[in-house]
């Protein structure tokens, strides 16, 4: 049985004139947790913006195959449908949307591309109930627009209160802990773990090791000049602590 849930070969992209991915391969199994870490710039961020089909983001070489079909392929909605989930490093506000109609349409959109039918209202009440108690997010933010007047720790919640929902085959998660206390961390972390299934697996992308020692990765990468240019287990995540990304 193949368990493989996604795999990039020799993956190159631009932005505009610059090429930011030169050779990126990687493969991930149902499952599996796999963190991206690497300097500013190495194209981290890049990464996952091709993979949710950005349109500014070029590629120019390589493949990536998600469940056995061509991801390149698809649109940004397609894949989104198929069971990809990209929480932004730095979430938009979208005025005059309130959390609760924004996500009741990507639920029944992704509904209708699987060939099920929109869910009752009190289905979806019970559903929402249920996953902000998750993240333990308060009732009242349902109510509030898109997060507009969020502080950075309430939209990173709200991005994991979206995603399960949503519950994707594929997360990545692109610098979530950026600009989280320790408290807003822990939530946003215990959301990910409880989430995580052997059906499912995850993008981490992060500089620091505090977010891994909550969300534990099966295997960890080094992303530096657009290329993985080191593989391991979890252990690298303390060589990279202890030695920087120079050494690699």
């Amino acid at each position: 049985m193949n368990d493989t849930m996604l795999e990039i070969k020799n993956l190159h992209a631009k932005v505009g004139e610059k090429e930011i991915l030169k050779g990126v391969d990687l493969l991930i199994r149902k499952g599996e947790i796999h963190a991206v870490m690497g300097p500013n710039g190495a194209g981290k961020s890049t990464l996952s913006a091709v993979l949710a089909g950005r349109p500014d983001y070029v590629v120019t070489e390589g493949s990536v195959t998600f469940l056995g079909r061509d991801l390149l392929a698809m649109s940004p909605e397609e894949r989104s449908w198929a069971g990809i989930f990209l929480s932004f490093q730095y979430p938009v506000e979208i005025p005059g949307v309130s959390i609760t109609n924004f996500i009741k349409a990507a639920v029944n959109e992704r509904r209708k591309a699987l060939g099920l039918d929109a869910l009752k209202a009190g289905d979806f009440i019970k559903l929402m109930k249920e996953k902000m108690a998750l993240v333990q997010m308060r009732g009242e933010f349902a109510k509030r627009e898109v997060n507009v007047g969020f502080s950075g720790g309430e939209k990173k919640r709200n991005e994991i209160f979206q995603m399960a929902v949503l519950e994707p085959a594929l997360a990545i998660l692109d610098e979530t802990d950026s600009g989280l206390d320790v408290d807003a961390l822990r939530i946003v972390a215990d959301g990910v773990n409880a989430l995580h299934t052997p059906e499912t697996a995850a993008i981490v992308i992060t500089h620091y090791q505090r977010l891994l020692d909550l969300i534990v990765p099966d295997v960890v990468h080094i992303l530096k000049d657009g290329r993985i240019v080191r593989t391991a287990g979890r252990e690298l995540v303390q060589e990279i602590e202890a030695n920087g990304y120079d050494a690699f």
